[in-house]
């Protein structure tokens, strides 16, 4: 196969080249970067999201997003506040960090509004905190452990990333932060900055 033959695209529309960085991603701090670098516009590829860039939905917390990234929480899943008719998102972000940030931010829930469910390494948990409503239909919940303590997920985040990074994901800590209000937003993410950015002093 001639160079100018060889796919440029993966099945979801992800550049394959931007894939390529993602090999040489070994720590959550560089993780973080490509993760916010794929949030501003300079990248198509992010690890478990199969499609070539975030939803509509996404677009007004990306820059908060961004920010989280690079002050030590690796994002896995969030959402805006929403208010609308037949449906409600309370807001929240969940993401890989290390023990000292997750201290930090579980200590949110100590002197804020907000409510923060952490998962140690290893740790399998299956609480269910209503995120998502869709008429009186629950759609999303937290609570749940996501870190990718089986094979078959470190398999996975491997094949996506690097078997370093999969490790390393495996033995970090999960922590899901959500805002109790529904609908409201503007509160979570400040608040979640600051306590990263709290755990970086000595």
């Amino acid at each position: 196969m001639k160079p100018e033959e060889l796919p440029v695209h993966d099945e979801y529309g992800r550049l394959l080249e931007d894939r390529g960085v993602w090999r040489q991603a070994t720590t959550l701090e560089a993780a973080g970067e490509l993760t916010a670098r794929w949030l501003e516009g300079g990248s198509s590829y992010q690890p478990g999201h199969l499609a070539a860039a975030f939803d509509d939905e996404t677009r007004p917390i990306a820059p908060a997003l961004a920010g989280l990234n690079r002050n030590g929480l690796f994002t896995k899943e969030s959402q805006p506040g929403i208010l609308a008719e037949g449906a409600a998102q309370r807001e929240y972000v969940t993401g890989f960090c290390s023990a000292g940030v997750a201290g930090q931010l579980l200590a949110l829930s100590t002197r804020t509004e907000l409510v923060s469910v952490g998962h140690a390494p290893g740790e399998a948990s299956s609480a269910a905190i209503p995120v998502t409503l869709a008429g009186a239909e629950i759609t999303t919940v937290l609570g749940s452990s996501e870190s990718p303590v089986e094979e078959a997920q470190i398999r996975d985040w491997a094949e996506e990333t690097n078997d370093a990074l999969a490790l390393l994901l495996a033995d970090s800590w999960y922590v899901e932060i959500l805002d109790p209000v529904w609908g409201r937003s503007g509160v979570l993410f400040p608040a979640v900055l600051q306590a990263l950015k709290g755990a970086e002093q000595p």
